[in-house]
């Protein structure tokens, strides 16, 4: 098995590795920090991984990392882990480059991550692509307009993308994240309901990949918040979530 990973550096797409890498995947490893790709490296058992040091922002880059990792054999999977959470507030004039940045990464780069492979899955009529959306993709957040639109726009495109390759042979797996405990999620200053170990969400979502699942919420709980969420009133919900705490702005964590 092949399994090629953005994000791999750190968080869900570091997690991802090493249970694909256990279960004896050859990986593609991609990531910002090359010293963090090669400390994974030194953690994963022996195998044949590369690793990819690039933005995923750098669409070039990232193809000629797709088709290097393609050369030595046809791929599984392309999980699209690369993602940034950053709080941005439309007021802020400054915060516009911010929502750039959020959008490049987890929108623009998710689709550059999988264009390069389509062609060879069709080719073999086999092979999986998936997006990690976010639970937070269902409803808007206090200071969270970059985030969770980003999120709701990579449910929306994988479905659309699902519906394109019908047919062909591959799959595309959406995952909505709950609070998953990662460096991503400790800046949040607010209570995180059904909070899962990352370990625990990776064996999850090895589950529902190779159930070849269109749609699934980890943890179940954040799923069942999430259709109860879609119920509430719009007054109600304004009400009661405007009051909530928002997420620290990129000038505040000093991005």
């Amino acid at each position: 098995m092949r399994v090629f990973i953005t994000g791999a550096s750190s968080g869900l797409g570091r997690a991802l590795a090493h249970a694909y890498a256990k279960a004896g995947a050859s990986l593609g490893l991609v990531g910002r920090r090359e010293d963090a790709l090669l400390a994974l490296l030194d953690e994963l058992p022996a195998g044949e991984h590369k690793i990819y040091v690039l933005d995923v922002s750098d669409r070039e880059a990232l193809h000629a990392a797709a088709y290097d990792f393609q050369s030595y054999g046809p791929t599984d999977i392309v999980l699209a882990c690369a993602g940034i959470s950053i709080g941005t507030v439309t007021e802020y004039l400054e915060d516009f480059e911010v929502f750039e940045r959020v959008y490049k990464t987890n929108v623009f780069g998710l689709v550059a991550t999988f264009e390069p492979f389509i062609a060879n899955m069709k080719k073999h009529k086999k092979g999986t692509l998936v997006g990690i959306s976010s639970v937070a993709g269902v409803r808007g957040l206090p200071g969270a307009s970059a985030y969770c639109s980003s999120k709701s726009a990579v449910r929306t495109y994988c479905e659309s993308l699902r519906v394109d390759l019908y047919n062909t042979g591959i799959k595309v797996v959406t995952i909505a994240p709950g609070f998953i405990d990662t460096p991503m999620t400790k800046v949040n200053p607010y209570k995180m309901p059904f909070l899962m170990p990352v370990e625990e969400f990776a064996k999850e979502a090895v589950k529902t990949i190779e159930k070849g699942c269109s749609y699934k919420v980890i943890p179940w709980q954040m799923g069942v918040v999430g259709k109860l969420l879609r119920l509430v009133p719009n007054s109600l919900y304004d009400y009661f979530v405007s009051k909530r705490k928002r997420k620290p702005r990129a000038k505040e964590l000093n991005r």
